[in-house]
């Protein structure tokens, strides 16, 4: 460990001048001492009672704190926004963005050597690596886990998954209400975030993956004590990571996130890890095509057995070994000299990991799937690109051409899908239309369209649905999601019309339109836009600048590949800027 460089701290607290006086004196309980020289450690909480998966995080930041502590340093807990996946309206991805130049501008902005950050619900963990990877200070990510599993009547249930799954058998006539009113007691019966592979545990998992956490980190159930003893331990490594000068730019590397898309695919993660790996990498100035992601997916067995690809819970994953297990399966695929966090490899780090139930985490020659768990399509429908996420979908739709009904909305659709009259059969694709970043607005989770009741009642359980949109990452279905360009901003999907044919090939990768070149042309030159949501606010910052689901939905002056290249700096200015820890590039 080396103590030659500088604390950015001490800018403020170092000082002989009127500043360093008030800096200090406003640090009311602390002697001067417990400050001085030694590295302030931020501790950025999404804590939020309107974030239920991480309402249990103030416990997490005590333990941190005693880390801190005892690794001699001075911590200083403080909160950003929190983005709560059940509560917020449009949808909380609309705020991802916002929440990570929050943090990026708190760290930034106060006298903070390392940061921990505290995380756990979907949106929360990218927002928070964006924002750090933007202010390049030392930072590690400390999730809060899964909650336990759900039961039913003795039957291990998961959240969002089931909620789907039962829903559709209540409204089909073959669940009670009172059964309906006793799964909503089961389902959630403890601290922590959703315990299936979706979007949350897809992303502290793939924060670990990226090399952010210590090593077996992402997958300790919230409830479980060793949750607070890895916080603890993340406490002490921060101020480690100070005194060695480690940032997220010297992690989260093109070999760091190549290693954490191979996880995604061998988890069966949610599509929305797509748009969020795309947006965190733009933060360090590296550009993630699509084609990357299904390169991989091809050369990536899924061998996690997790809902909603598979039969176990997050609770079953961890038990098995996590992550950490899951990277030595697939060791010979992935970059072993990515260094993480722990200041070893990831070759290092998963030495001696070991798989204590290989029916939850399968060996690289007996898989769950040959393939990874999402795909990417392209056609005349998708430009710029789609997704799947072929591993929870049904395999004989995979390849599939139908009639299109076609919804111009979400109002649209949850006015008509229910309407006894409605043409549709199982046969056809059902599309939404509008469901996109800035038709949502906000890409809400509209796009595993529930079927319709007259469908479920002759028991069909799938159908091929198409959008703009994304869906949570807890569901499942035959589902193809991400539309780029979106139908808002005049994408082709803003052209199909009821009863045009759609073709559905995943194993080629393809999703098309089938009309003529000269049809599609014509139509779309008499497409008209739609009003913008909002003139005022956020909203419209939102709506001005928000880029398309393939380039990771980020504003489009926050990537450092989108213009935010190097500062015009001296020699000199970059050698201050060097000596105070301050980033060359913003």
């Amino acid at each position: 460990m080396s103590n030659d460089h500088k604390l950015r701290s001490q800018e403020w607290f170092g000082r002989k001048d009127k500043l360093g006086f008030i800096h200090r004196s406003w640090m009311r309980g602390y002697p001067t001492a417990v400050f001085q020289n030694k590295p302030v450690i931020g501790i950025c909480n999404s804590w939020s009672e309107l974030t239920p998966c991480n309402s249990h995080l103030r416990d997490v930041a005590e333990a941190v704190k005693r880390g801190v502590w005892a690794a001699g340093g001075f911590p200083l807990e403080f909160p950003t926004i929190s983005l709560g996946e059940p509560y917020m309206r449009p949808s909380s991805m609309m705020f991802r963005n916002l929440m990570a130049m929050d943090v990026e501008e708190s760290i930034r902005a106060n006298p903070i050597d390392g940061v921990v950050l505290l995380c756990g619900c979907d949106k929360t963990t990218p927002a928070q690596l964006m924002g750090a990877a933007s202010a390049d200070i030392p930072s590690i990510v400390v999730p809060g886990g899964p909650m336990l599993r759900g039961m039913f009547k003795n039957k291990e249930i998961g959240s969002g998954t089931d909620v789907w799954h039962y829903w559709d058998e209540f409204r089909a006539g073959r669940v009670s209400e009172e059964d309906w009113c006793e799964l909503e007691s089961c389902m959630s019966r403890s601290v922590g975030h959703c315990m299936v592979m979706g979007t949350a545990s897809t992303m502290t998992s793939l924060a670990e993956a990226l090399g952010m956490t210590l090593t077996g980190c992402a997958n300790i159930p919230a409830a479980d004590s060793r949750r607070n003893v890895i916080a603890q331990d993340s406490g002490k490594r921060i101020v480690e990571m100070v005194h060695e000068d480690m940032r997220p730019s010297q992690i989260l590397t093109q070999d760091a996130i190549e290693n954490a898309i191979r996880v995604d695919m061998a988890i069966g993660g949610s599509t929305n890890a797509i748009i969020h790996l795309v947006a965190i990498a733009g933060r360090l100035g590296i550009k993630l095509p699509l084609s990357l992601f299904d390169e991989i997916s091809r050369t990536t067995p899924m061998i996690t057995n997790v809902v909603p690809s598979g039969e176990h819970l997050m609770e079953d994953m961890f038990y098995a070994g996590g992550i950490p297990v899951v990277m030595k399966h697939i060791a010979s695929l992935l970059h072993e000299n990515a260094v993480t966090v722990t200041g070893k490899t990831v070759g290092e780090n998963i030495a001696l990991a070991e798989c204590h139930n290989p029916s939850v985490i399968r060996p690289l020659d007996n898989p769950v799937e040959t393939e990874g768990g999402t795909v990417v399509l392209h056609g005349n429908l998708a430009p710029n690109g789609a997704v799947i996420k072929q591993s929870a979908a049904t395999k004989h739709l995979l390849n599939h051409t139908g009639r299109a009904v076609v919804f111009e909305d979400h109002d649209d659709f949850m006015a008509r899908h229910d309407d006894p009259d409605l043409d549709i059969d199982a046969d056809c694709v059902m599309v939404l239309k509008n469901g996109g970043p800035i038709g949502g607005p906000g890409m809400p989770e509209y796009g595993n369209l529930p079927i319709p009741a007259k469908l479920l009642k002759q028991g069909v359980k799938d159908m091929v649905r198409i959008s703009d949109a994304r869906m949570s990452g807890t569901s499942y279905g035959t589902v193809v999601l991400h539309i780029s360009p979106e139908a808002a901003i005049g994408g082709p999907l803003a052209i199909v019309q009821d009863g045009d044919k759609i073709e559905l090939d995943v194993e080629n990768r393809k999703i098309n339109l089938l009309i003529s070149d000269e049809e599609l042309e014509q139509r779309l030159k008499t497409w008209k836009s739609r009003p913008r949501h909002y003139d005022r606010g956020y909203g419209r910052l939102y709506i001005e600048h928000t880029l398309q689901a393939d380039e990771g939905c980020d504003f489009d002056f926050l990537p450092r590949w989108a213009g935010q290249g190097e500062l015009d700096l001296t020699e000199e200015e970059a050698a201050k800027r060097a000596s105070e820890n301050l980033p060359l590039a913003f």
